[in-house]
C-alpha cells in the first residue's frame, strides 16, 4: 500500500489540545527530551493529539564538511557535551556526522501510516542509530535496516511508503512549517533562562529560521503556549493547564517490568522518569553506551542491532 493513498491520523485526534513537536530523528537535544516527552505524552493520552513535523536538521543540500574526520571527532565532543545536560547515552564511537536527515525522517514520517505505536517505536530506533550505534541512519538502506522487527511493522509497505511521493511531500511540508516559527520564539523570550538551550528559533544556512530543536507547540481554543529548547517536565505542565480548565496530569509512573513491556527500550533517565522501583527487571538486557546502559526488552533486544554484540543480560 502506497502512502499516497492514505493519511494518518495524528494520536488523540477530536481532542481539544494539539501539540506539534517539531524535531528530527537525528537531533541530540531531541533525544535528551525523550524522558519528559514521553511522560508528557502518557500523561495527557486521549486529552490531546500529538504530531511530529520533521524539521530536518541536516540536509541534503548542505556543504559537505572538508574534513570528514575532524568534523566528526567534534560533532562527538559536541554531542558527549549535550549528553552531560541532558544524561542521554551517546555513542562509544561515532563513525560519522549524518549526511543528512532526509532518510529518516521520510521512514519516520511512513511509519505513521501504520499508526502510532508502530511510529513511535520506529522513530525511536532511528533516534538509536546515532546515540547508541554512533552509525545514522541516514541512507534509505541504513534507516530501513534500523527498524526490521519492530513490533507490528510492515517493512515491505514502509519501504514503498517512504520512497513515495506522498510521503516526501508531507516531509517537504514539515520542512517548510519548521521553517514558519511562531514569534515567541524570535527573540529568546519563550525559551528558559538560563538554560543551555533556551530554544530561540535557528538561522539555517540559507537564511531561513527554523524552530530550534525540539520544539512543543500547544494549541487549543483558549490559545497558544510554545515550550521551545530543552525543559523540564513543569514547564509543559504549565502550557497545559493555560490551555485547558483543570491542573495538568500527573507523570504515569509504571512498574520496572510494566515500563520495559511497554516502552522496549529504556535509557538510564527514562527508566528513572517512568519506573522508579527496583531496577532492572527480569531478562532485561543491557547495552553498553560511552554515558550509562541502554536497557532493552529481550524480545525487543533479539531483532535490535545495538544487542548483536554489545549487550548482556541484567541480572
Amino acid at each position: 500500500m502506497s502512502g499516497d493513498r492514505t493519511r494518518p491520523e495524528p494520536a488523540g485526534e477530536g481532542a481539544a489540545l494539539e501539540v506539534v513537536e517539531y524535531t528530527d530523528p537525528l537531533c541530540p537535544w531531541a533525544w535528551g527530551s525523550e524522558p519528559v516527552f514521553r511522560a508528557v505524552r502518557d500523561a495527557l493520552g486521549d486529552r490531546a493529539r500529538w504530531r511530529r513535523v520533521h524539521a530536518i536538521l541536516f540536509d541534503h543540500d548542505d556543504d559537505p564538511p572538508p574534513d570528514p574526520a575532524a568534523e566528526t571527532a567534534w560533532y562527538a565532543r559536541h554531542v558527549a557535551g549535550i549528553s552531560g545536560h541532558t544524561l542521554a547515552p551517546y555513542p562509544v564511537r561515532l563513525l560519522r556526522v549524518a549526511a543528512e536527515s532526509w532518510p529518516a525522517s521520510l521512514v519516520a514520517k511512513a511509519a505513521e501510516l501504520q499508526g502510532a505505536e508502530v511510529a513511535d517505536r520506529v522513530l525511536r530506533r532511528l533516534r538509536e542509530t546515532v546515540f547508541v550505534l554512533g552509525d545514522p541512519a541516514d541512507t534509505p538502506a541504513r534507516a530501513l535496516a534500523a527498524v526490521r522487527g519492530v513490533p507490528g511493522l510492515d517493512l515491505r509497505r514502509l519501504e514503498a511508503d517512504a520512497a513515495s511521493d506522498g510521503t516526501r511531500e508531507r516531509v517537504r511540508a514539515d520542512r517548510a512549517e519548521a521553517r514558519r516559527p511562531v514569534p515567541e520564539v524570535l527573540s529568546g523570550t519563550g525559551g528558559a533562562e538560563g538554560s543551555p538551550h533556551p530554544g530561540t528559533a535557528k538561522e539555517t544556512s540559507d537564511g531561513e529560521l527554523r524552530y530550534a530543536l525540539p520544539t512543543l507547540l500547544f494549541r487549543s481554543p483558549a490559545g497558544r503556549r510554545v515550550v521551545p529548547g530543552w525543559r523540564p517536565y513543569g514547564a509543559y505542565a504549565e502550557a497545559v493547564e493555560a490551555l485547558l480548565s483543570g491542573p495538568a496530569p500527573e507523570p504515569r509512573r509504571l512498574e520496572p517490568a510494566e515500563a520495559l513491556e511497554r516502552h522496549r527500550s529504556l535509557t538510564e533517565p527514562e527508566r528513572r522518569w517512568s519506573a522508579p522501583g527496583s531496577w532492572p527487571p527480569p531478562g532485561a538486557v543491557r547495552v553498553e553506551t560511552g554515558n550509562g546502559p541502554l536497557w532493552l526488552h529481550p524480545d525487543e533486544a533479539a531483532t535490535h542491532p545495538a544487542a548483536t554484540d554489545r549487550s548482556e543480560t541484567g541480572h
